[in-house]
């Protein structure tokens, strides 16, 4: 089967898909593709997707990207999280440290040239990981952004070359904190202080009143994707 003839039947997929439960799309999912793995950030609906995902396939890879710049209260939820779980994160690791990343680059680049700075310390790894797969899946939702409000259950991602989940992509943000309180799911603390998304720590900032959800993130500038989903 050539690349065409596969994103073809994805979409036919993404058709049939779009009324299933989160639960459903990862059953078919992690039967239809067992080489997969689950990219998680430790947000709200990434945390939902461990809870789901453990209780469907418990031996299926989960990493995260640790980019050295996160808050420790993502970190301590990660800790909390594998032991509540019995599991193991995989952690993707930029290649260079973020000594050598401001010797070769400058201090703070993130604020001089976030777009390189996400490069380095994000996209790069996640490349890296994803090549070792045949599909992943994220906790991208629709209502999030501009950018996510045309993503379907199921795509081919022609940005990494492999087939794309997207089990919450209908929900909104009350279905997510609904699951998450029926099923006494730990999350990050943050969210709890006006953090609905949160990325490194220099990057993000608590989001105001009436402010747009992702408000905080690389605020006052123009950047609103870290690259991951574009």
């Amino acid at each position: 089967m050539n690349l065409l003839e596969k994103e073809e039947l994805i979409k036919v997929k993404a058709i049939e898909l779009e009324e299933a439960t989160p639960e459903e799309i990862i059953q078919y999912a992690v039967h239809t593709f067992p080489n997969l793995t689950f990219a998680c950030s430790f947000g709200a609906e990434d945390v939902v997707l461990v809870d789901m995902l453990q209780k469907i396939s418990p031996s299926s890879d989960v990493f995260y990207l640790d980019t050295d710049f996160h808050f420790q209260e993502t970190y301590d939820t990660r800790d909390q999280m594998k032991e509540k779980y019995n599991m193991d994160f995989v952690r993707v690791s930029p290649l260079i440290t973020p000594e050598e990343q401001a010797a070769k680059h400058g201090e703070e680049l993130w604020k001089s040239d976030p777009n390189t700075c996400c490069g380095i310390r994000k996209v790069e790894p996640l490349t890296r990981i994803l090549s070792q797969y045949d599909a992943w899946i994220t906790g991208i939702r629709r209502d999030q952004a501009p950018t996510r409000a045309n993503a379907k259950k199921i795509e081919y991602d022609e940005k990494f070359g492999l087939v794309k989940f997207n089990p919450l992509a209908s929900w909104t943000s009350e279905d997510v904190w609904n699951y998450i309180h029926t099923h006494k799911v730990l999350y990050n603390p943050l969210h709890d202080r006006n953090y609905p998304s949160i990325g490194c720590e220099q990057c993000t900032r608590e989001v105001l009143p009436d402010e747009d959800p992702r408000a905080g993130r690389w605020s006052g500038s123009e950047k609103t994707e870290c690259g991951l989903h574009q």
